[in-house]
């Protein structure tokens, strides 16, 4: 169970970059996949990140080579830099623990818009 607050979302044009932040709370963080997920309106939430405990990645197929997941236990932060954006990648963004998110602990995400 963690407490999740994401933040970093924005406006960024087309082929262009920010960087999400997550800031995690729990007892089991260091030993937890986590991931980011993303819910764009009108469609399902989706995993589009996600990294093991000991920093092992995987990426959905329409992110993978633009985006990478990155995790700081110490801090308890995970990030998601993403590169080369896209109007398709516009969305709410997530962060959650991986396979199994906490239902008790979605935060309430940040808005990323891609837009000329």
């Amino acid at each position: 169970q963690v407490q999740l607050v994401e933040s970093g979302g924005g406006l960024v044009q087309p082929g262009g970059s920010l960087r999400l932040s997550c800031a995690a709370s729990g007892s089991i963080f260091s030993i937890n996949a986590m991931g980011w997920y993303r819910q764009a309106p009108g469609k399902q939430r989706e995993l589009v990140a996600a990294i093991t405990s000991g920093g092992s990645t995987n990426y959905a197929d329409s992110v993978k080579g633009r985006f990478t997941i990155s995790r700081d236990n110490a801090k308890k932060m995970v990030y998601l830099q993403m590169n080369r954006m896209k109007f398709e990648d516009t969305a709410v963004y997530y962060c959650n623990k991986v396979p199994r998110p906490a239902v008790g602990s979605w935060g309430q995400g940040t808005q990323v818009i891609v837009s000329s």
